[in-house]
Parts: C-alpha cells; sequence; structure tokens
C-alpha cells in the first residue's frame, strides 16, 4: 500500500484580522526558536510551523524588519502580530504558528538556540534541541564562533 501524503491548506490571519495568511502544509511540524533576538521580539520563543515553499500567500499591510545580514522578520503594521522569520539565502518565511488555530494541528519537532532559552519557559519534549552554535552551523555557518 503505497502512503501519498497530500497537503494540507492552512488559512490564519493576525491579531485584529487586517493581515490574512494561506499556506499549504505537508509535513506539519512546530519548530522552535530562543535567540535573543526572538526574545526581544516575541517576549518569549518563537514558535513557526513549516509550511511547504513557496505556498505562502500574505495579505494586508505588513512591515519587514531586516533583524541581521542572513534574516528578515514580519509583523503586522496595524496590531504588531509576528508574521514570519525569513531567511534570505532561499527566501524562506517560516510563519508564526499563532496564526492559525491549534498551530495548524502540528507537533513540537525542534528548537533552536535552547542555551540561550531562560529556564522560565524551556520547552519540555523529546523533540531535537540544537544550541547556538549547532544552530549557527545548521543555517549561517559564517555567522558562527571561529576556532
Amino acid at each position: 500500500m503505497n502512503d501519498v501524503v497530500k497537503p494540507v491548506e492552512l488559512s490564519g490571519r493576525c491579531l485584529c484580522g487586517a493581515v490574512t495568511v494561506t499556506a499549504t502544509v505537508t509535513n506539519p511540524i512546530l519548530r522552535a526558536c530562543h535567540c535573543e533576538m526572538c526574545q526581544q521580539q516575541t517576549s518569549s520563543v518563537f514558535v513557526n510551523i513549516q509550511t511547504d515553499q513557496d505556498s505562502t500567500n500574505v495579505n494586508g499591510p505588513i512591515k519587514i524588519y531586516k533583524s541581521s545580514d542572513w534574516a528578515e522578520r514580519a509583523f503586522c503594521e496595524v496590531c504588531g502580530s509576528t508574521l514570519w522569520y525569513g531567511t534570505a539565502h532561499d527566501g524562506a518565511r517560516n510563519l508564526a504558528a499563532g496564526l492559525f488555530e491549534n498551530a495548524g494541528g502540528a507537533k513540537m519537532a525542534l528548537a533552536y538556540f535552547t542555551d540561550q532559552c531562560p529556564q522560565g519557559y524551556a520547552l519540555s519534549g523529546d523533540h531535537e534541541k540544537l544550541t547556538r552554535q549547532q544552530t549557527l552551523a545548521k543555517f549561517a555557518p559564517d555567522q558562527g564562533e571561529k576556532k
């Protein structure tokens, strides 16, 4: 028997509803980032849902902030809701899981910058947990510590 996984379309919105988002999800997993920038932006951890590349459609008043040489962050211009974290090298948009009801039904699979996570809100579970050095090696090897 051949189990073919079909993409599911998710629809979501920001807090005020001014920004609407649709995307397809074939592999519904959540990823959490504990880096200092995500903590400053969200006052917590940034949780995103893995969506299918190039399936995202966003409409509404969006502001984009270039947070580093290799990344950007987007938010609703009206209510300030976090919309995505994007990477410059591939144009990927990692959509905020909170835009979608029940976080799109996805489960936590991966956490980044776990060594920078405040003890007060560490995530439990058996998902993969990468330190700062491991995260940079994976996504921005030229930004890591020099040996």
